[in-house]
């Protein structure tokens, strides 16, 4: 359920262009969480004399059996800024989240809004800096974008094309399925982490597909498709979502030609910059991979109240964490796919 949100409302002009950059702020995907999960949504806004919104920061609440009741901005996105056009407009949606989340009497409000002058100053918020974000730039044309790689990044994606690796846009919702069965192996057997269901995958596809706010590239080798990576698109960003790969094939670097043609067709097709997503500040093989490709780091403090908790609170190399991937790595694919399913919505 959505609480009023001001899809008809006029917004000020410098926030109406930020949130269009933000593809975690698309109704649609609001919309999603809320009817698939079951979730409750509550959009907490600021107005001016003029009824424009001054300030906007959604809220999810959620209540697990498993993990409790507690206030995030948002489940399953890894960016959220609280967006206000100055100080006292960024305080009064603090001030309306404070009161929501002790209306509710959460376990924690946790907000995932990146570096914030006004929550960094505040004492009764905890702030968590275990994530940072890396942003690419990217060029007008294929040829600008090429000589902005590193050599090492150039050589893989020459391998990959030189092993035959094709990449193509997915076409039908059946290439989601081929997709989904790459994802929860990569869930499964290499993170050690439950897998989001089928189901969601085709709830992505059915929601985002057809306007192409959604695109799924599938790499292939021989026929056999290899490695598969999905793209949000939001105003002049393409932010990377989500990814997946036969690791038997990793020798081929199809993950490498799959960023390289996200990069080449977001550049030819105007976007302005490819967001790479979070990444834990202590998977130096991820950051380095990142960095590779020219990408900008970016911090990515998240902040809570009272205190910090929650399963994106807890650093990859906890016991705790370490304890769940261990143990979820043993479980067979039958069980570990429906299984994920169930437990997913309790994580967000």
């Amino acid at each position: 359920m959505i609480d009023t949100f001001p899809i008809n409302t006029s917004w000020s002009e410098h926030l109406e262009k930020k949130v269009q950059n933000m593809f975690y702020y698309d109704t649609r995907w609001l919309e999603l969480l809320a009817k698939f999960y079951g979730y409750q949504i509550i959009p907490l806004t600021t107005k001016n004399a003029d009824g424009q919104v001054t300030g906007f920061l959604p809220l999810c609440f959620i209540r697990s059996p498993l993990t409790g009741r507690r206030l995030v901005s948002l489940p399953f996105s890894d960016y959220c800024p609280l967006v206000a056009v100055d100080e006292a407009n960024t305080t009064q949606l603090i001030e309306q989240a404070l009161h929501i989340a002790q209306e509710k009497q959460v376990k924690y409000l946790e907000l995932r809004s990146g570096a914030n002058e006004v929550l960094a100053q505040r004492a009764d918020f905890t702030v968590n800096n275990l994530y940072v974000n890396w942003v690419l730039p990217l060029a007008g044309t294929a040829e600008e974008a090429w000589l902005g790689l590193r050599k090492p990044v150039q050589q893989q994606i020459k391998k990959s094309q030189k092993a035959g690796v094709q990449v193509r846009a997915a076409q039908s919702r059946e290439d989601m399925d081929i997709y989904y069965r790459l994802h929860l192996n990569t869930r499964t057997r290499k993170h050690g982490m439950p897998a989001q269901s089928q189901n969601y995958f085709h709830a992505l596809w059915d929601t985002f597909a057809a306007s192409g706010t959604m695109r799924l590239l599938l790499a292939e080798s021989a026929g056999m498709p290899i490695a598969g990576i999905i793209l949000f698109a939001a105003g002049s960003t393409l932010h990377y979502a989500y990814g997946a790969s036969d690791e038997s094939y990793l020798k081929f670097a199809p993950n490498n030609l799959l960023f390289w043609e996200a990069i080449t067709w977001g550049s030819v097709s105007g976007y302005k910059s490819l967001d790479f997503g979070r990444t834990a500040c202590n998977n130096s093989g991820l950051m380095e991979f990142k960095r590779r490709w020219g990408a900008i780091q970016e911090p990515m403090p998240y902040y809570y109240y009272p205190q910090t908790a929650g399963l994106a609170s807890t650093s990859e190399s906890s016991w705790k964490y370490r304890m769940l991937t261990n143990n979820w790595r043993k479980l067979p694919l039958a069980v570990a796919g429906p299984l994920g399913g169930y437990v997913y919505k309790h994580l967000g």
